[in-house]
């Protein structure tokens, strides 16, 4: 059977990234406490494709992912994974991003019960002949409590929840866990957000809340504060979304910081 795929292209022009996108297979993230949490993941994965090489391959992508969706994943197997991809289509760079809902429980701040809250979370990867970059993601949701709204208002203050979205690299060995990096984002808002409140609960939040306002420009430099704090992070970006209560729009602010 003809391989139209390999064949030779002579537009002389290179493709940067081609692959697949939307794969959904079930992955196993590991825990900090050693064990292994079962997610379903969204996998994005592509290689650069030389000028001379008309397609690629799609269903070696899936190969390759099908086989690592039963074994547990972090940084060391997504380089691997990298590693056989590259190998499978003899290619100079490849990349690939994960995406997956993480649980971790949280305790109600005056009722002290237990449920569990759902966090947005991301393991990127890219190789070539020069380097390994691993990326560590996660999406927060957070509370903001408007600063100029309090000092206006005789009484009251609009509050909103809001995003905390952090993208980061370390160098060496180095590991962050999720379980320590959700909650040091969480503290970086005008307070957390919980699944599961009582009236109790609920006057611990909007009071917290209240004597700590915050707009998306502080929750921002709190957080870049908060990061520079810990060993070893190379590099790493900052976007706080706040979906205003008063407002019909959104608003943000960004940063990052060291080299790419």
């Amino acid at each position: 059977m003809r391989d139209v795929a390999a064949q030779t292209d002579n537009r002389g022009i290179p493709i940067n990234r081609v692959g697949v996108r939307d794969i959904h297979l079930p992955v196993m993230i590991r825990e900090k406490d050693g064990g292994m949490a079962r997610v379903l993941g969204e996998f994005d994965v592509s290689v650069q494709l030389p000028h001379h090489e008309r397609g690629t391959h799609m269903s070696r992508f899936v190969e390759v992912l099908s086989a690592w969706s039963r074994q547990p994943v972090a940084t060391d197997e997504i380089r691997q994974m990298l590693e056989e991809i590259r190998s499978a289509f003899r290619a100079d760079a490849a990349r690939l991003q994960l995406t997956f809902k993480y649980f971790l429980e949280k305790d109600s701040p005056a009722s002290g019960l237990t449920s569990s809250l759902d966090y947005d979370c991301l393991f990127a990867g890219q190789i070539s002949d020069e380097d390994y970059r691993f990326t560590l993601g996660a999406t927060v949701p957070i509370m903001t409590l408007c600063p100029c709204s309090k000092e206006i208002s005789d009484y009251g203050a609009h509050s909103q929840r809001a995003q905390l979205t952090v993208r980061l690299r370390s160098s060496g060995d180095f590991i962050i866990w999720l379980e320590d990096l959700v909650p040091l984002l969480e503290a970086q808002g005008s307070y957390e957000v919980f699944p599961m409140l009582k009236r109790s609960d609920e006057k611990v939040v909007t009071e917290a809340a209240y004597d700590n306002p915050k707009f998306v420009e502080d929750v921002v430099r709190d957080t870049v504060l908060a990061l520079r704090a810990l060993a070893s992070i190379t590099w790493f970006s900052v976007e706080c979304k706040s979906y205003e209560s008063i407002h019909n729009h959104t608003a943000y602010a960004y940063a990052e910081s060291g080299g790419e």
